[in-house]
């Protein structure tokens, strides 16, 4: 039985990657940091089947205690700070956590001279202004964010790791891919949060930035498969991940009200506020996957509006429940 260690088990794509490498047979071990209130809600259906580890990118000894307790055969590294808008508020920690907090599990795993593959979660916020459409593995970075600077840097580090020291290493560089898991700052669940609300009368707006940003957007369902498929490899090298399709935001927000079935044009209940504005905007970003096709067979199942109203009806069953519960409560 393999062992896999993962670090940010507990966000959206590290609770469908533990699932899917526990489907396979796998040993799970997560990284979690310690926090005064637990947040394993997105794995708390699988928490009796994975080992908790307490650890920290930002302490290299923990990680080598971690390492040393799992014993993997695989790490996967999807802690970040993750939150593109939150790195301009918070550049040096988005630098510390995406950044060199990727080189020292590198070290840590180096030092340890173990027999470790190591996948990274790259992005596509490092093509940032692009210079080509769509993107590529061989495509120019330009990224236009603190937290695509420090990916950016944590993704040459990889390269520089797998040809100094033979590492069996390797980054994906993921587009846009989202699901009912996807945190309430994200834009996407942000909208179907709010369509949800505003079905059941509980608000009347959704509050957004650039309606205009086009985004290659997938199931992250879908996304870990390939994450794995990386891993199993003779040879590592970096791919593209993507649907090779963009949208807009304005465009997921006009599915997410048209599945809702809500009355009226979409844009009468979007209020655009210019503080939601980035101060580098990224415009458009779609890629090309076909070494992944190619390569390790890998394909999305799902297309955009199978996402959107996947999204959607998470949220209206949750606000359904949480409304009638209230109401319940109240007689």
């Amino acid at each position: 039985m393999p062992n896999a260690l993962i670090t940010g088990i507990t966000g959206q794509d590290g609770s469908y990657l533990a699932e899917l490498l526990l489907q396979k047979g796998y040993r799970v071990y997560g990284l979690v940091r310690r926090l005064s209130t637990p947040n394993t809600e997105r794995i708390d259906h699988i928490l009796d089947q994975v080992t908790l580890l307490t650890g920290d990118l930002l302490d290299q000894s923990s990680l080598s205690l971690a390492l040393d307790k799992a014993q993997p055969d695989e790490v996967y590294n999807l802690a970040a700070m993750s939150h593109v808008g939150t790195s301009f508020e918070q550049p040096v920690a988005a630098g510390e956590y995406n950044g060199l907090g990727v080189v020292r599990l590198l070290e840590t795993i180096r030092l340890s001279r173990a027999d470790v593959r190591f996948y990274q979660a790259s992005t596509s916020e490092l093509f940032g202004q692009v210079k080509e459409s769509p993107q590529s593995e061989s495509t120019r970075f330009h990224p236009r964010s603190p937290y695509g600077v420090a990916k950016l840097y944590a993704h040459h580090a990889v390269i520089n790791y797998r040809e100094s020291y033979n590492l069996h290493a390797c980054s994906g560089i993921l587009f846009n891919h989202e699901s009912p898991r996807r945190g309430l700052d994200f834009v996407t669940r942000k909208i179907t949060n709010a369509v949800a609300r505003i079905k059941y009368g509980l608000q009347d707006k959704i509050k957004l930035g650039n309606l205009n940003a086009y985004r290659d957007w997938g199931y992250a369902g879908d996304y870990v498969e390939a994450m794995w498929l990386m891993l199993q490899q003779d040879k590592p090298e970096d791919f593209v991940i993507a649907t090779g399709k963009t949208h807009s935001v304005g465009e997921f927000v006009a599915l997410a009200c048209g599945y809702a079935e809500l009355p009226l044009p979409w844009h009468n209940y979007v209020d655009i506020d210019s503080e939601m504005f980035r101060p580098a905007d990224v415009e458009l970003l779609i890629g090309n996957a076909a070494k992944a096709r190619r390569k390790l067979g890998w394909q999305p199942h799902t297309n955009f509006s199978q996402l959107v109203e996947m999204m959607v009806d998470a949220d209206l069953r949750r606000i359904s429940s949480s409304v009638e519960r209230k109401y319940y409560y109240a007689a």
